[in-house]
Order: C-alpha cells, then structure tokens, then sequence
C-alpha cells in the first residue's frame, strides 16, 4: 500500500533552491587527465557533475603562468646582473638566437646570440671586476618593450663619463620571454655642447642642396 505525504508536511526551507557550488579535483589513475568534480547543493539534498580536464590544457596555463611571472623587467634585470657578475652563461638563455644588439659606438650592430656573447665576453675581459652596472630606472608595465637608465660605478663610486640608456623589445620564443633587440646609446666622453647644434645645421644644409647625399648615409 502507498501512502502520499501531504505536501503541507513540507518545511518551506526545503523549497528554497538555495545553491551552493563546489568543486574537487580527483585524477583518475588510467588516463592523463583531470576531473573536476562540481556539486550543487541543495538544502535538501545534493547532486554532482564531472568535468573533463585535458592535461593539455593544464600544460598550457602552467606554461603561461611561468611566463607571466618571468616579467620583461625581471629578463633585463637578469641581463645586467649576469654581466656584473661576469656569468655570461646565465646570460645566454635570455638574449633569441637571432637577437639584434647596437651599441651605438659601434658602426655596426651585432647580430645572432654568438656575436653578442662575444663582445660582451670582451668587454668583460677588458675592465676591471670592480666596475658593475647600475640600474637607475626601468619601465614596468609592458611585457614587450623596456626603457632603463643606468651608468658604471667603481666600487660604489660613479665612473666617468659612464652614463647611457638602453631600450629592449622582448618577444616569447619556444615559451621563455626573450631579448630580440636591443640597443645601448652612452655619454660621449666629449661633449660639444651649441656645436652639434652648429654641426647638425650645416649637415642639413648639405642634404637640402644635395639630397643624393643622404643615400650615403
């Protein structure tokens, strides 16, 4: 025999849909992914779902996570504190292989990871461990272009005629952020002052009567 319960038995609380989401990650032993485990719960009961997860898709986020915390500062800071601590191969893994660097002393720029590693290895080589870079100021918030202002100090004290600013473009080669380009402009140990104004007026003089000149350039 059946016997019907009067709905009015019923606490109203038990018609309240009052939902509350869970979630459980379980990983199931026979396949490489994971399971989320989501739960509704009601006031009177319960009822749970499963949620296919791809460990591709967990690589990916764990890859770009990695990412995001090895910020573009982050890379050109490493730059600098390899090179004061003469660790070129710290180095290494931050500049692409097909990385473009000028300094602008220099009447060519170096291009590809080798070139650049040599100079630096040289540079290096040819000065004292007591001479260190020293960041004044970097950009932040731009993960694929940099700004910093620095100068050469010896023994904590500066060194002459040793200011510069660099700038870096940064891109994501085989999932680390890498330097691509770079480029180095230093304080000129002479310094002419109202003549370059004068220097740069004759030049333009030339290429506004000869504009073929510029080609040469």
């Amino acid at each position: 025999m059946i016997r019907a319960i009067p709905t009015s038995h019923l606490h109203p609380s038990l018609l309240k849909t009052d939902l509350h989401l869970q979630a459980s990650a379980i990983t199931t032993p026979s396949t490489n992914h994971t399971i989320l485990r989501h739960r509704t719960s009601y006031d009177n009961g319960s009822s749970s779902r499963l949620v296919r997860r791809s460990s591709n898709q967990t690589a990916v986020e764990a890859a770009s996570s990695s990412i995001e915390s090895d910020s573009a500062p982050n890379v050109v800071r490493k730059f600098y504190d390899g090179i004061n601590r003469r660790d070129l191969a710290s180095v290494e893994d931050l500049i692409a292989l097909n990385c473009i660097y000028e300094d602008l002393i220099f009447s060519q720029p170096f291009v590809g990871r080798k070139a650049i590693l040599d100079f630096f290895k040289q540079f290096i080589d040819s000065i004292s461990t007591d001479l260190q870079f020293a960041v004044d100021d970097i950009s932040e918030g731009d993960t694929t272009a940099i700004g910093v202002i620095w100068h050469l100090e010896w023994k904590g004290k500066p060194f002459p005629f040793s200011r510069g600013c660099s700038f870096y473009r940064l891109d994501v080669v085989n999932g680390q952020r890498q330097i691509v380009f770079g480029r180095d402009a230093v304080e000129p140990a002479i310094k002419p002052g109202e003549a370059a104004l004068g220097a740069i007026r004759g030049v333009t003089w030339l290429l506004q009567n000869f504009p073929f000149l510029a080609d040469r350039f």
